[in-house]
């Protein structure tokens, strides 16, 4: 039966600016977006949209004022550190017009954790936040990220950045949550394109996706295949989906099989 009450939710979005000069050069692989968009999805709020910017201020400030009008809450990684490159607080500052300022409660975290003669100029910009922003704690290394209206600004080490999302929980309202089912298709997209259009057009509140993979067997040999994805928020609406796929391969004589490929398929490009 479908969970009638479920669809009755609203869809919550969320999008996620990750900040850094890292990123963007390579040099860092960016481990928090996976992380954040299965977090999310468990608490009915879908990632919509993700942006990487470098460390330059007019860029962060864009891509925070683009974002936050057009999403139910907005995340950033990175840059809240305690070197000169550390520039997202002041971003976030800027983006919403107030002044950058040492927060008492930040500066009494940071002075408990360290030691009050420990803490110099360069972790006193840690406790630097806009006026008016909320805290948000950092049970691993003390150094408080923060809340301005719906932005959330996180570090961008994976391990506090998670931390810190735990603490998150109580102020985040979730809405309709996603699930999805697989189905593996042994034969290449071109020649399953119009049965999953038919598939799409009919459910349409449903999203259905295309993943073209390339494996190999025992032998060496290699074998196209098509990894489907049904996402959604009724599950009844997913099982059918998937046995209209089911019966239409039958028909052309496509071997399937529930669930994802063996082994990893390679991410749709176009």
């Amino acid at each position: 039966m479908p969970d009638v009450k479920n669809q009755r939710k609203k869809t919550v979005r969320a999008a996620l600016v990750i900040i850094g000069d890292e990123i963007l050069s390579g040099r860092t692989k960016d481990a928090n977006l996976n992380y954040l968009a299965n977090w999310l999805g468990e608490l009915g709020i879908t990632l919509s949209e993700v942006r990487v910017v470098a460390d330059d201020k007019d860029a962060v400030v864009r891509a925070v004022n683009d974002c936050r009008p057009r999403y139910d809450y907005v995340f950033t990684t990175g840059g809240i550190g305690p070197t000169h490159d550390d520039i997202t607080a002041q971003c976030i500052a800027a983006a919403f017009n107030v002044p950058l300022e040492v927060n008492p409660e930040a500066q009494r975290i940071l002075e408990s954790y360290h030691g009050e003669g420990d803490v110099n100029k360069a972790r006193m910009r840690m406790a630097r936040v806009p006026s008016g922003a909320t805290l948000i704690d950092n049970p691993v290394s003390a150094a408080p990220g923060f809340q301005m209206d719906n932005v959330f600004v996180l570090a961008g080490i994976p391990v506090v950045m998670q931390a810190m999302l735990e603490k998150l929980r109580d102020r985040l309202e979730g809405g309709a949550i996603v699930t999805s089912k697989s189905l593996t298709v042994h034969a290449g997209e071109s020649n399953i394109a119009a049965l999953l259009t038919a598939v799409q057009d009919r459910h349409e509140a449903l999203s259905v996706g295309s993943y073209p993979f390339f494996r190999l067997s025992k032998g060496g040999e290699g074998r196209v295949g098509t990894c489907l994805v049904f996402r959604g928020v009724d599950g009844g609406d997913i099982d059918a989906a998937i046995d209209e796929t089911k019966f239409a391969l039958e028909q052309i004589s496509v071997e399937y099989e529930d669930g994802e490929p063996l082994l990893p398929h390679h991410k749709k490009q176009g």
